[in-house]
């Protein structure tokens, strides 16, 4: 497997949405340094804020309303340097499929210029009572096809 290289920040979709963070002194282990898990939560925070912000549906509801759930079927990420105590990050998603019942993203996290890692993300669609797999409802499915291709 070839290592991928990291991307400046500018190297993005300019119309690509950003999700601002600060690395605060819980997210990190004893060195200052973001724990790894931790990427995995401020992921989910972003895309909360990238459903309302860049693609117009309330995740909120859409989970508590609707009943349908956006879990993680497929986390990976690939580090390239450490976050630090203090820092602020831009979460940086991007669709990279849409398939029947998921959808793939690309989230890059930078520090100004430098990309610290950029995660792989497989969101399953769920029907939360019935515990099972459903379609990518039509407004979900037609707002990250938009969002796609703004950033293509």
């Amino acid at each position: 497997m070839t290592r991928p290289v990291p991307l400046p920040a500018s190297a993005l979709p300019m119309q690509a949405f950003r999700s601002e963070q600060r690395v605060r002194f819980g997210d990190c282990d004893p060195a200052g340094i973001v724990f790894f898990a931790t990427w995995f939560a401020k992921a989910n925070a972003a895309v909360e804020d990238w459903f309302e912000a860049a693609l117009g549906i309330d995740f909120h509801a859409l989970h508590a309303e609707r009943r349908v759930g956006t879990g993680f079927a497929h986390a990976e990420a690939d580090f390239f340097a450490p976050g630090l105590m203090g820092d602020r990050v831009a979460l940086t998603p991007l669709v990279t499929r849409i398939g029947g019942a998921s959808y793939g993203l690309t989230l890059h996290v930078h520090r100004g210029e430098a990309e610290l890692l950029r995660m792989h993300l497989v969101t399953a669609t769920t029907n939360l009572d019935a515990r099972r797999a459903v379609p990518v409802p039509a407004d979900l499915r037609a707002a990250l096809a938009a969002y796609q291709e703004r950033c293509a």
